[in-house]
């Protein structure tokens, strides 16, 4: 059973399905003159689901605003219970589009190419501009209506929840992005992360960028930023456990060289060549690393040591500094592997620190 058939974890809604429902709401106040309890939204799978609405209520002869609050279901994000909502006027005159889609406060907008969203525009994706559409043709068909609707999308508390994302770094500045390909969330699909590790290597590549840094997390990375410390900031991405994704997605848009930096305990899963680090159970990771230690320096007592170490940590401290060269088969294995997913089109560095941020690998220095 994979992770999205669980029956124990319950699916959400992505800001972009959030918005559509306001939208929907709205307009169907403006047409009805009574406020939705819920609407029901189309995915752009097909399947429906119901949405509460949380408030609704005219603000002139044209205008409604309503807002839903967003459920991200068992895989929360910063999102997650967030309002959404959407100020909609009906009906526009000289609109040059049939629904026209606009951020307003809390959405943010695009400060940099690279993101498939002219500069200048509301950070407002593919996605939720299709579901909003679809939701407001729905209104149309079913009251027979015809005139050009306008939606001006919001976030009371989009600017707030922006800093706890990467979204500056991708040049969305002034609150989220309205986010979603199908519309649904699916628990442990790691959607929005899979998305933003695209929109960053679109960003570097827009920029100009050859090289880029990949770090699993805050820390590998803020010690990157040090190493590396005249590279802009979108060379820098966070890949969480997403190996094999993102090297594949650096070859996809054409960059030349990638600098992966990570602690030893990830490293020693990356070795493994395993597409998704998170999977790999850190015992059979150990035992591996066992077996190379024996490989690189023959001394059966330092394998036995690190087959029963408790965690990486653990078995790094047998390690070093006196054999050095268990190291060195890590790092070239893990540039082995990331070069089998990325293809013979990048260059690949691998960078290794121990728990206290010290280089100890660099195989462009020791490989």
């Amino acid at each position: 059973m994979t992770p999205d058939q669980s029956p124990t974890l319950k699916s959400g809604f992505t800001t972009g399905t959030a918005a559509a429902a306001a939208t929907k709401g709205a307009l169907l106040l403006l047409l009805t003159d009574q406020a939705p309890d819920h609407v029901f939204v189309r995915f752009l799978t097909g399947e429906k689901i119901r949405i509460q609405i949380h408030t609704c209520a005219r603000v002139g002869a044209q205008s409604a605003r309503c807002s839903v609050i967003k459920d991200a279901g068992d895989d929360p994000d910063v999102t997650h219970k967030a309002e959404i909502g959407a100020l909609v006027t009906y009906p526009v005159t000289n609109a040059t589009e049939s629904v026209v889609i606009t951020g307003g406060k809390g959405v943010g907008r695009v400060t940099k190419p690279g993101l498939g969203i002219p500069v200048g525009e509301p950070a407002i994706t593919e996605g939720p501009r299709k579901m909003i559409v679809q939701s407001v043709q729905e209104i149309e068909q079913q009251y027979g209506i015809q005139g050009a609707v306008a939606t001006e999308l919001f976030v009371p508390q989009g600017e707030i929840l922006a800093q706890k994302t990467l979204n500056a770094r991708l040049g969305i500045v002034g609150g989220i992005s309205i986010l979603g390909t199908t519309g649904v969330v699916r628990p442990m699909s790691h959607e929005a992360y899979i998305a933003t590790i695209d929109a960053a290597l679109s960003v570097a590549g827009a920029a100009g960028l050859e090289q880029v840094i990949l770090a699993t997390g805050r820390r590998s990375e803020r010690y990157s930023q040090m190493r590396w410390n005249k590279l802009s900031e979108e060379a820098f991405i966070q890949i969480g456990d997403y190996f094999q994704m993102s090297l594949s997605k650096v070859a996809e848009k054409g960059l030349k060289k990638a600098s992966l930096t990570v602690f030893f305990g990830k490293a020693v899963k990356m070795a493994q060549g395993v597409p998704h680090t998170h999977a790999a159970k850190t015992r059979l990771s150990l035992q591996k690393l066992s077996e190379w230690a024996f490989e690189s320096t023959g001394r059966r007592s330092l394998a036995g040591r690190i087959a029963a170490a408790n965690t990486a940590r653990h078995a790094l401290d047998y390690i070093l500094p006196e054999f050095p060269e268990v190291i060195a088969q890590v790092g070239n294995r893990i540039v082995t592997s990331a070069r089998r997913f990325a293809g013979p089109g990048v260059q690949i560095q691998s960078v290794i620190y121990d728990f206290e941020g010290n280089v100890i690998f660099d195989s462009e220095k020791t490989g």
